[in-house]
């Protein structure tokens, strides 16, 4: 299994392997890759959480590459009764060409692709969303130029996507700032490899310091899937709402990202996402062309 290629996590994976990756994806993209490397070849897709971008943009990716697709809600598979993830990782090695999870606890990713003999890519997890990532920054290099020094602010909930964020910002050179709630903050694992490796990440609670002069404003909705029971707390992220006046801050030709779906009135207002500085779509669109990298680089 030594020789298996997993997608589990950007920093697991060295800056110039996921360049690889993202120039896969731009070449599928640009028409400088054809073809259909992958004919033959099977992607298991299990899902125990919804997803809209992340299934359709796997399940197109692989056919526009010649392999085919098996989707497993999670109250189809045996899992859903108390089959062990080792079990299913074993089976399903001897069935397809590689496994896709999205699921809730990371641990559950990391057991099964320490039991798969066919890679592993992880769809989503409570930690994190690299395959959102590969594409958020495909979309920030085609908007802005070079990654090195760029400047990103996120704005909100610490969640799974920002924590992506981290992993790409220490992995591609840029200047990230966090502003989130007081009561939220980097882990001392998580500080400690970010200056092991020389990130340049930053935590602030306002939201105004860290959009001042930067090339990219993101955000993610303030209610993770599965955490609904939070919604109470709102309140908190109020002075992280991404705004007309929030946006004045950064550079006069920054972008807006937001990975989707998006809550209008919450974290950002319609004028923001709809607006002239929105890149959303053409965030969305590159799912399918990150993903392909994915994929490509995974199995061919």
């Amino acid at each position: 299994m030594g020789d298996v290629r997993h997608f589990l996590d950007l920093d697991r994976l060295e800056a110039d392997t996921l360049r690889d990756i993202l120039e896969i994806g731009a070449s599928y993209k640009a028409g400088r890759l054809n073809g259909r490397p992958l004919e033959g070849k099977t992607l298991a897709m299990i899902f125990e959480k919804p997803s809209t971008r992340t299934r359709v943009s796997f399940e197109v990716g692989m056919r526009q590459l010649g392999g085919e697709i098996v989707v497993l809600e999670h109250h189809d598979t045996q899992l859903g009764r108390g089959e062990t993830i080792g079990d299913t990782a074993r089976v399903l090695s001897r069935y397809v060409d590689a496994i896709l999870l999205r699921t809730d606890m990371h641990e559950k990713l990391t057991e099964l692709a320490s039991l798969s003999g066919v890679p592993v890519i992880n769809g989503l997890t409570d930690r994190s969303h690299p395959c959102q990532l590969m594409a958020d920054v495909m979309t920030l290099e085609e908007q802005r130029g070079s990654l090195d020094g760029q400047a990103v602010a996120w704005c909100g909930d610490l969640s799974n996507v920002a924590m992506s964020w981290v992993h790409a910002a220490v992995r591609f050179g840029l200047d990230l700032r966090l502003a989130c709630p007081p009561d939220q903050s980097l882990s001392n694992a998580e500080t400690a490899w970010i200056d092991e490796n020389g990130g340049r990440v930053r935590v602030t609670h306002d939201a105004a310091e860290a959009a001042e002069g930067a090339d990219c404003i993101v955000t993610d909705t303030w209610v993770s899937m599965g955490h609904e029971a939070e919604a109470a707390r709102l309140d908190r992220f109020t002075p992280f709402r991404v705004d007309e006046a929030l946006m004045a801050r950064a550079k006069p030709d920054a972008i807006f990202m937001h990975c989707l779906p998006a809550h209008r009135g919450q974290e950002v207002t319609a004028g923001v996402i709809d607006g002239p500085r929105s890149v959303v779509w053409d965030e969305a669109e590159n799912r399918l062309h990150a993903q392909k990298g994915i994929l490509t680089w995974c199995l061919a």
